[in-house]
């Protein structure tokens, strides 16, 4: 069977060839849920490149006995995109996540747009939504079967996301007035590229002047209006054919 249909399992530190025990809610999962016997394969990823080929030898209530036959680690791509995706209404934040990395986005920001309809404040109910958040990377990158899990890091402030663009090697904010197509920006081969999602309100004129101040392009995707929740996916696309993320 080929890596790419096997299931995949999360563990915190990939274990060496050799008798491992997958246990806890993934080995619950794995056991009860999917229903795993001996003599079918799985692989372990630790969410950092690192992954496990496994087979089953014994089959428990809430756990797998398995045998790792081989580990290796999956390298990050050349130029890595890191999405600035601004706060969105209802599950649809969650959405944009889910989508964004089974596209192959390597990292997300929560951007505190100004015309958010969502707030997210300090307090517990902020750390709720953020949480959300890594939770649904965590489970589209198993679902993609990705070696690499994006991680979601606290929400920014416009200020500080000038201050990602200044410190990364391209820029992209997506914006329907925009008169440059994507196509036509010259990409870095290696690098950091963030790429700017604003919110269902779009993006006001301060934050684009900031933005291209700090060295963003502005650019459109297309003749169509993309919601805030599905916009990443689409460019995440284009940016893995016009560059070797997808070879």
């Amino acid at each position: 069977m080929s890596e790419s249909s096997l299931p995949v399992f999360s563990v915190d530190r990939l274990p060496a060839v050799g008798a491992t025990t997958l246990d806890g809610p993934e080995g619950k999962h794995a056991a009860t849920v999917r229903r795993l016997r001996v003599g079918e394969q799985l692989l372990l990823s630790d969410g950092q490149g690192g992954m496990a080929r496994c087979e089953v030898l014994a089959a428990a209530k809430d756990s797998l006995q398995l045998a790792v036959s081989e580990t290796w680690q999956v390298p990050q791509p050349g130029l890595r995109v890191r999405l600035a995706q601004a706060l969105v209404k209802g599950d649809r934040g969650e959405l944009a996540v889910e989508l964004a990395t089974e596209a192959g986005v390597d990292a997300v920001v929560p951007w505190r747009a100004a015309r958010c309809v969502a707030k997210w404040d300090d307090g517990p109910r902020g750390a709720k939504a953020l949480a959300r958040w890594r939770s649904t990377a965590a489970q589209a990158a198993k679902q993609a079967r990705r070696a690499w899990t994006p991680p979601v890091d606290e929400p920014v402030s416009t200020k500080q996301l000038a201050e990602l663009v200044r410190g990364a090697d391209a820029a992209l904010v997506l914006h329907e007035s925009a008169t440059a197509p994507l196509a036509s920006i010259e990409l870095p081969e290696a690098g950091e590229l963030v790429l700017i999602v604003g919110p269902e309100g779009g993006v006001t004129g301060d934050e684009l002047a900031a933005l291209a101040d700090a060295g963003a392009h502005v650019v459109r995707l297309g003749p169509t209006v993309l919601r805030a929740s599905t916009a990443a996916a689409v460019a995440l696309g284009a940016l893995g054919a016009r560059t070797d993320r997808w070879a």
